[in-house]
């Protein structure tokens, strides 16, 4: 039985939703924090699954309407 790599990436680290969010990184260790960004860490590093990120966003645009 062979294992398939992932297609997608899906746990993102700090700095690449800084990226996908255009903003700093005290902003997005502020909405972990706030816990309106849902992240889980793995020894030191902190990781936010991509769904989180899609929720995020999708929540904010509903918000926005």
């Amino acid at each position: 039985m062979s294992t398939a790599p992932p297609t997608s990436i899906d746990a993102l680290r700090v700095p690449e939703v800084m990226t996908a969010l255009r903003l700093s990184r005290s902003k997005v260790y502020d909405l972990i924090r706030s816990r309106q960004l849902e992240s889980f860490t793995i020894g030191r590093s902190r990781r936010i699954a991509a769904d989180s990120l899609r929720t995020f966003m999708s929540e904010r645009i509903e918000e926005a309407a």
